[in-house]
Parts: structure tokens; sequence; C-alpha cells
């Protein structure tokens, strides 16, 4: 069966996601190192997935901790900076799917706040058939209720549904309803498997 619909993570996918690498820059490996072992960053952005306000979590978090807190700050006010660059080619994808008629979904854990920070940089993101955002759901992956809450959007069967992510429990909380999954780990393989799934020609996939 050729899926009936496409779904694509965004963090690593279609964008590139890597704080580390931003701190690493800014305030250097070695200091960067100790902040993430002392605080939860990835806790705290979870929060935001959730819901929470952009602003407020991360300026909460960085008065919990108030010898990194200027650093902490910069997750908000220099976020831009984190989720950078693109990912050109897994763009492309998504557009080629398109042109050939394929619905195609996003399925991220992403803020409120982010959300609208990033649409206006990334015009892709508004080139979706169906936009999953799990601030607005109130449930982030890899929980299982978030899976459920697209096959009963979307309508479409979970055998149909193609779904790349780059970690892989959020592929096997999606596998466990029965999707079709990828395990997003480059551009390149991701292109080979949508041609090898009838969506894309060798072509298409460039």
């Amino acid at each position: 069966m050729i899926p009936q619909a496409v779904i694509f993570d965004i963090g690593n996918v279609l964008i590139e996601w890597q704080p580390e690498r931003y701190y690493d820059r800014v305030i250097g490996e070695e200091a960067r190192r100790a902040m993430f072992a002392e605080v939860d960053l990835h806790g705290m952005n979870d929060h935001v997935d959730r819901g929470g306000d952009f602003r407020e979590t991360i300026y909460d978090w960085a008065e919990r901790h108030p010898q990194w807190a200027d650093a902490i700050r910069m997750w908000h006010d220099n976020w831009l900076e984190l989720a950078t660059p693109r990912i050109d080619h897994s763009v492309r994808l998504l557009r080629a799917l398109r042109a050939n008629g394929v619905p195609v979904f996003a399925l991220t854990n992403f803020g409120i706040g982010t959300w609208a920070v990033a649409t206006p940089e990334f015009d892709f993101l508004s080139e979706f058939d169906r936009t999953y955002v799990s601030a607005r759901m109130g449930v982030i992956k890899p929980e299982p209720e978030i899976y459920a809450q697209v096959e009963a959007d979307c309508g479409i069967p979970p055998q149909a549904l193609l779904f790349t992510d780059d970690k892989p429990d959020n592929i096997a909380a999606a596998n466990a309803r029965g999707w079709l999954t990828h395990l997003f780990t480059g551009s390149e393989g991701w292109a080979q498997r949508l041609v090898v799934e009838g969506l894309l020609t060798n072509e298409q996939a460039r």
C-alpha cells in the first residue's frame, strides 16, 4: 500500500535544532556542559512545548538559576540562532511530495511562542496540509495521545501514515500505533525511503 499521507517532524528533520552547538559558540563548551548538567534546559523546553508561555517559562528558569541567568535567557531572546539552519534537501522533499499531490502533515513538539517566532522565518512551515503542534494539542511526543489526536483529526488509517522523526522514542511510539515510520538520520536516507514507498521518483528525490 502506498502511504496516503506523509508526516514530518520539524526539529532536526526540516530545521536543525542543536542548542548545545549555539551555547558552545557563545559561552564555550566547558561552560555549556556545566550548565546543561546543572539545569534541565530540555525539560524547560518540554514545558514550552506543552503550552507554557515562552518568555515566562524561560525567564522563570533563569531566576531559579541566577548563576546561569544570562545564558538561559538567550534560549528565549536568541531562539532563532538555536533553531538554524533549515535543512534544504528536506524542504525540497516536502515540496516535491506536495507537487505530486501527496498530503503532507507536520507533527512537532513546538511551543506557541516559538511557533510564532519560527513561522515568519521559515516559509515552508505554512505549506503543510495539516499542522499538529504539541502546544496547541496539550500533549507532546512520544505520548500516545498525540498520535491518537492526529489519527482522529485526519481520518487516515494508521497503516497508511508514513512518519519521519529523528528521535527513536517518537518513532517507537508511532510504530506501536501501526504507523509506517522512518528514523531520520539524514535527508538522503529519507529521500530514498520516499522513492521506495512509490511517492517520489529518483529525480524528484534529489
